[in-house]
């Protein structure tokens, strides 16, 4: 975006996206996956141990609030 658009949608009190760069891409990309590989780990081990189950979810939720931190 250049300067003077900027100034524009700042003046017209209009929401400024920030655009990510390459690595944050491809860090989202990377906790999607590991989110997504808890929430298996914690299906695989459902019915061996909940404890197990309970805090594979929790880390897969704390991961999930992160990503929506992108989101905003």
């Amino acid at each position: 975006m250049i300067l003077s658009e900027y100034i524009r949608r700042t003046v017209f009190e209009q929401t400024i996206t920030e655009r990510f760069s390459e690595e944050h891409i491809e860090l989202y990309k990377m906790l999607i996956k590991y989110r997504n590989n808890f929430k298996s780990i914690g299906y695989m081990y459902k019915k061996r141990n909940p404890k197990l189950t309970e805090t594979v979810y929790e880390l897969a939720n704390e991961i999930k609030a992160h990503l929506k931190k992108f989101q905003e």
